[in-house]
């Protein structure tokens, strides 16, 4: 399986149990800025209890070989964590982050923006989001491959700055993405 076919799966997974979701990740950063390889596929999802165990035999659905653990689910809902589902013949992983209970992350499903894979419709963090998502994570994390990713998205996407700037600001990132800015000018 391809992650296009994964991807379509989920999207109609999560469509008809009704559950809000966006692509975040490498894989949203190949939709608004550079190609590049990545071997997982990061979904942030709204996922209420009731829903859970249904979300869990319609994942175990994709394939006979597919690993999905329900404690890890029910723990990751608990603790607005992340749980996984891997398809062992492909080699493609899912992470799964349970959408938190804060302010911007709320934002950030409003702000999801439809396109499609083939036929399915499927949901992506916007341009904006997925910069300062990537710039949260760079400042925890200190990974390079964040800045290289916000700044490709920076380079291709159109982006509304003043929603860069009010945000970058509120989370405590304005240094990080002004110093990402005047070097993107500067080449």
């Amino acid at each position: 399986m391809e992650q296009e076919k994964l991807l379509q799966e989920l999207g109609k997974i999560f469509e008809k149990l009704e559950i809000p979701y966006f692509i975040t990740g490498g894989i949203a950063t190949v939709v608004w800025g550079r190609p590049r390889f990545t071997a997982d596929i990061d979904i942030v999802i709204q996922l209420a209890l009731q829903k859970l165990d249904r979300l869990a035999t319609e994942l175990l659905k994709i394939d006979k070989d597919v690993y999905l653990d329900k404690h890890t689910m029910h723990e990751a809902l608990r603790t607005q964590g992340e749980f996984n589902f891997i398809h062992p013949a492909s080699g493609l992983k899912v992470d799964f982050w349970i959408l938190k209970n804060q302010v911007f992350e709320k934002i950030r499903l409003k702000r999801r923006i439809a396109k499609k894979i083939g036929k399915q419709t499927i949901y992506f963090t916007s341009p904006e989001d997925l910069i300062l998502s990537k710039l949260v994570w760079y400042k925890e994390s200190r990974s390079t491959r964040q800045l290289e990713d916000v700044e490709s998205v920076l380079r291709i996407s159109k982006v509304d700055k003043k929603y860069l700037k009010k945000w970058s600001e509120l989370l405590n990132i304005s240094q990080i993405f002004n110093d990402l800015l005047n070097k993107i000018k500067s080449t």
